[in-house]
């Protein structure tokens, strides 16, 4: 009887110190977030789903803006402003990833200096100038070259005039405050988004991410279908114009949520405390770490300085030891860190902060490959839609561009089940918020990702023999499939790779390391042109490249997906490595108390009201 009632009071105690502790960690939360004028928020007035809300609609209204425009840029290059074909392609693809690598900078802004909530709005703003000034030069022929037909030139023997001078300037200040303003906008979205959640609502973040999607699927699939069809048969300064209304009401979603967003606070340049770890063990390189951490400096305290988030405090982890050594008290240096002395002395939280961020960029590395795929999707299997029977009636056809909206046709039927079906359905089993952790979200959809160029190789295969052989076209809903298997794909790989960045310990940075999601697609573009100009060289050697002429039908499109189709699996085998290498590290939030944290700790599931309490004691270590 005395063992139960000591083991009653015990557990008594335990759940006493996680509520005590969860009430702290609210109060933190409360403080370091502001309302609209800078007073501290009231987690009763403000956050949640229903601020939430305000979010994803701009998110919807602003790929649907943008993407109208991605899509259909081409077309305008070449036919408005006479560009040449090969001019024209890089504008676009120098566009496209402009966006996304400008998306660091959108998130460096905010985490430094401005905030989520007013680096959208400011940059939204010039984005939206961008879609004006596009529709006014579509619409006014003085700022256009004079009509000419750009295929029919060589043909007629007249020159069609290339854009040049103000024309071209106009142009191209157009075409980058959209990439300026929507690189800047885009992190921010899912950030801001995320913010609006504390640390209790784990289960509902985890539905926001999959509602984020689902507000870009929504966007995308309202642009390539309904907004494309208007900029092709009502002109683009009409497509332009839409865009720009569209926008705008993005903007006044985002505005309308004003008096309910919990904001948090700028913290400064984020980059000064990663710098300051790297000099500081530079410049005591040659020196040896004590043997006890304890002798390190800040461990075991909740030291405040300008760092990420002064209210975590972090356990000390031996993965790269060598920048331990910028904690190392030395006689010069251990009174001076107050004073400004952080160059050559810093906290373990500072320095473990610093290995989270190289720890993550491997997990970013292996999604190269999967965005490498997403653009053979976005051009070569256009192209084979091209060369494919698009007619549904003798009098409609489908436009080959068009095939880019099925997986978000999909989707928008997927993400619900997913959430509502899928996830309760794993949360009983791996005990996750999520349904599946993010590393195994990603890794999954790393997986599937294989599956969708081997279908596209054995139907370019067929395609190809059918039109050889039997001068017969299939229908284009052959290519279906590789669409479909790659939209199942990006649903995990794409909001596995967010959450997992959002949930890092790296709290002042969550709009910068959500901007490296966007990097990702920028990098697997630019492999894309690298690896099809280094497959045509390597097979031109000895005969024909495999992606050397015009026609599919002499081009070896199918080895070429093969190809993707093998470094997809291999990416996938090296992405298991990094994953089981990488954990979170174990950490103290709002608490001056260190706990270690063996992993073995959480080796059972454990259900999700275990986990809500424990994640405000603790940050979860564990492997995929």
């Amino acid at each position: 009887m005395d063992l139960e009632r000591g083991k009653t009071v015990e557990n008594s105690n335990k759940k006493n110190n996680n509520n005590n502790n969860g009430d702290q960690a609210a109060i933190t939360e409360a403080a370091t977030t502001v309302d609209w004028r800078g007073r501290p928020s009231n987690l009763s007035k403000h956050g949640g789903m229903r601020a939430a809300v305000f979010v994803l609609g701009l998110q919807a209204f602003e790929i649907m803006a943008i993407a109208a425009v991605g899509n259909n840029l081409i077309t305008y290059v070449i036919n408005e402003m006479h560009f040449p074909l090969s001019k024209a392609a890089n504008i676009v693809t120098n566009f496209i990833g402009t966006i996304f690598l400008l998306s660091l900078f959108g998130g460096y802004l905010s985490d430094s200096y401005l905030g989520s909530f007013w680096t959208m709005l400011i940059f939204g703003f010039v984005e939206l100038s961008g879609f004006i000034l596009l529709s006014v030069q579509a619409h006014l022929p003085q700022l256009k070259p004079e009509k000419c037909n750009m295929l029919a030139q060589d043909k007629s023997g007249q020159v069609c005039e290339e854009a040049k001078g103000i024309r071209a300037l106009i142009f191209f200040v157009a075409l980058y405050l959209v990439a300026l303003g929507s690189g800047c906008v885009k992190p921010n979205m899912i950030a801001h988004g995320g913010d609006q959640f504390s640390s209790k609502q784990s289960t509902q973040l985890s539905t926001y991410f999959n509602a984020a999607y689902f507000a870009f699927s929504v966007g995308e699939l309202v642009a390539l279908t309904v907004l494309v069809w208007v900029q092709t048969h009502s002109g683009m300064d009409i497509g332009f114009g839409i865009s720009a209304a569209v926008m705008a009401m993005g903007l006044i979603c985002l505005v309308s949520g004003t008096l309910v967003y919990k904001n948090k606070r700028p913290r400064g340049s984020i980059f000064t405390p990663i710098a300051q770890v790297f000099v500081a063990a530079f410049l005591k390189r040659k020196k040896v770490c004590p043997s006890d951490v304890k002798e390190l400096h800040g461990s075991g305290t909740n030291l405040h300085y300008t760092s990420f988030n002064a209210s975590d405090n972090l356990i000390h982890t031996q993965r790269f030891s060598f920048l331990d050594k910028a904690c190392i008290k030395t006689q010069e240096g251990t009174n001076n860190y107050k004073s400004g002395g952080g160059w050559r002395l810093c906290t373990v939280t500072q320095v473990e902060q610093v290995k989270i961020l190289i720890s993550v960029l491997p997990i970013f590395a292996c999604t190269i490959i999967f965005n490498t795929i997403l653009a053979q999707l976005q051009t070569f299997s256009v192209q084979q839609g091209s060369q494919m029977n698009t007619k549904l009636t003798n009098s409609f056809s489908i436009p080959p561009a068009s095939l880019q909206a099925i997986p978000y046709l999909l989707l928008l039927f997927l993400v619900p089940l997913y959430d509502k079906l899928f996830v309760p359905f794993a949360r009983r089993f791996t005990g996750h918020d999520s349904g599946l952790s993010p590393l195994q979200r990603i890794g999954t959809g790393l997986f599937i990702a294989t599956f969708s160029m081997v279908a596209a190789a054995l139907m370019e295969k067929h395609r190809r023999e059918t039109s050889i052989q039997h001068q017969k076209l299939l229908s284009i809903f052959y290519i279906t499939p590789q669409f479909l298997i790659f939209g199942l794909s990006e649903m995990l790989t794409a909001v596995g790779l967010i959450e997992f960045f959002y949930k890092q310990s790296l709290k002042g940075m969550q709009s910068f390391l959500t901007a490296m999601t966007y990097c990702s697609y920028s990098f697997g573009f630019y492999f894309s042109s690298v690896l099809v100009s280094l497959i045509n060289k390597v097979t031109s050697s000895s005969k024909n490249g495999w992606l050397s002429e015009n026609d599919l039908n002499k081009d070896r499109l199918d080895l070429f997906y093969w190809l993707l189709a093998g470094l997809s699996f291999l990416n996938f085998l090296n992405y298991l490595f990094w994953a089981n290498w990488y954990s979170y590290n174990p950490s103290v939030i709002g608490n001056s108390q260190q706990q270690a944290v063996s992993p073995d700790d959480f080796s059972s599931p454990r259900n999700s009201g275990d986990d809500n309490n424990n994640n405000n004691d603790i940050a979860l270590s564990y492997k995929t």
